[in-house]
């Protein structure tokens, strides 16, 4: 067919097309040449205001839902791509009232539309407001694990950790496989305490659905522990190996400056949930550089004696401690260097293993023996 009888359909068609492949400029071509023929097209003037929204050119973005309000003042995705993007111009009033506006039009069933607004207000920490479209998603489309799941998160950012948990084994009932909600439900647990069951929904997942180095690393300090594998263990490879591509992954400038932005002068990490990121990441990924196999030995002043490599000596330490044993590993770290700064006058580091270690040692309160 020749360009020449496209419809506006054709080029909107051909737009979203390149637009789910996330090439966006050549959407944009597509849909300023279907525009210099169909200039009152409005599926046209969307498609091109949400490519600019996808490319976080909200400047552009909003000239061009506006366009559309103009041409079809009802139309839901404009106004809830229009108050998408004034959230993330700062203007808040004005980008919830173009979500009631989508509401009042009569769309609150259309699940695609609740779940974006509900992720929109979600991203900008507008949890209570997201909290209610996830509601309604769910309150409409109850067979939906992707809105079930999206309800679990805000509950839990919101601090009501058991209808999360709730919210969150609902969508696995409604959907096995749906690997966003089983790695957070896991990482929930772990931050509970509940080490056996985070490792069963951990072990649910394969290293390729994992897109951050939390879970990963966590999964690995379990295996260690309950399995009693050495760090080499076959077992362990993919696990370490997208733990790699993960960190290969992220700009090292970025890396470098979100480590140092989150710690303090003295050595503590500003944030419990950013300790667990760069504390026990950090530790796995420079266990990682190490030589596979290498041992070491310490002894308490009690006479205990633990034997391992860094991370397992630390979580040998972890086990053994009454006050710190639920916790995390880097939660125990971060315990006994507030003891010891208070105590001894010593703050122990918590980056890595190797130092926490080796800084304990220096603290007096074990020796290192080989």
């Amino acid at each position: 067919m020749s360009d020449a009888f496209l419809s506006s359909e054709d080029y909107a068609e051909r737009a979203h097309n390149l637009y789910t492949q996330a090439l966006y400029d050549e959407a944009l071509d597509v849909l300023r040449e279907g525009i210099a023929v169909y200039p009152f097209a409005a599926d046209l003037h969307l498609g091109l205001a949400y490519a600019r929204l996808a490319m976080e050119e909200y400047g552009w973005a909003r000239r061009s839902f506006e366009q559309v309000l103009g041409l079809d003042a009802n139309s839901e995705e404009a106004h809830a791509g229009l108050g998408e993007v004034l959230l993330k111009l700062g203007d808040r009033s004005a980008g919830l009232q173009h979500f009631d506006r989508v509401l009042t039009l009569g769309f609150r069933e259309d699940h695609d539309l609740m779940l974006q607004i509900g992720r929109a207000l979600f991203r900008e920490g507008m949890l209570r407001h997201a909290r209610g479209f996830f509601e309604l998603a769910v309150a409409h489309h109850d067979e939906s694990a992707e809105a079930t799941a999206s309800l679990g998160y805000a509950e839990h950012r919101l601090g009501t950790e058991d209808a999360a948990l709730y919210w969150l084994r609902r969508a696995l009932d409604l959907d096995e496989n749906h690997a966003e909600a089983r790695i957070y439900l896991g990482n929930l647990l772990y931050d509970r305490g509940e080490y056996d069951a985070a490792l069963f929904h951990f072990e649910q997942t394969v290293p390729e659905e994992h897109v951050d180095e939390l879970a990963l690393w966590r999964t690995l300090e379990l295996k260690k522990s309950v399995y009693r594998l050495p760090d080499g263990d076959p077992e362990l490879q993919n696990w370490h190996s997208r733990l790699r591509e993960l960190s290969e992954e992220q700009d090292p400038d970025e890396q470098f400056l979100a480590e140092i932005q989150a710690i303090h002068l003295t050595g503590s990490v500003r944030d419990p949930r950013q300790l667990e990121l760069f504390g026990t990441l950090l530790t796995e990924l420079q266990g990682m550089r190490r030589r596979r196999g290498e041992l070491h030995k310490v002894s308490t002043k009690a006479g205990v004696t633990y034997s391992g490599t860094w991370e397992e000596i630390v979580l040998q330490m972890k086990m053994d401690d009454r006050d710190g044993a639920r916790g995390s590993v880097v939660q125990y770290m971060e315990q006994v260097s507030r003891r010891s700064s208070r105590e001894r006058g010593v703050t122990i580091p918590v980056t890595d293993a190797e130092s926490f270690v080796r800084g304990a040692a220096q603290a007096g309160i074990v020796q290192i023996l080989g």
